[in-house]
């Protein structure tokens, strides 16, 4: 019974993964439910930590350019200037 429901729970959360809905609440799901599997059985734990490992990059990360999540709440990138080189500032007539 209990293999049945974890399966169940997993499907779901790989599928809203997929779709990329709710990405950071589901790969902290993810990550939860996969160490509590390598703690109940602990037969196969590199598989589950790794799993675990990837639900928490996810859920870190965020969810891609073309996620549900992105196309309900928007995407938003950080764009970084380039810093100007220690020989301009040299020459700059300001300083």
């Amino acid at each position: 019974m209990w293999q049945t429901v974890t399966l169940v729970v997993r499907a779901c959360l790989s599928t809203l993964l997929v779709a990329g809905l709710w990405t950071p609440v589901v790969g902290t799901l993810t990550a939860t439910l996969e160490l509590a599997t390598a703690f109940w059985h602990p037969s196969d734990v590199w598989i589950h930590g790794l799993v675990a490992s990837l639900g928490v990059a996810l859920a870190l990360l965020g969810p891609g350019a073309w996620s549900v999540d992105a196309w309900l709440f928007g995407w938003r990138r950080i764009e970084i200037p380039e810093r100007r080189s220690t020989r301009d500032r040299s020459s700059d007539p300001k300083r």
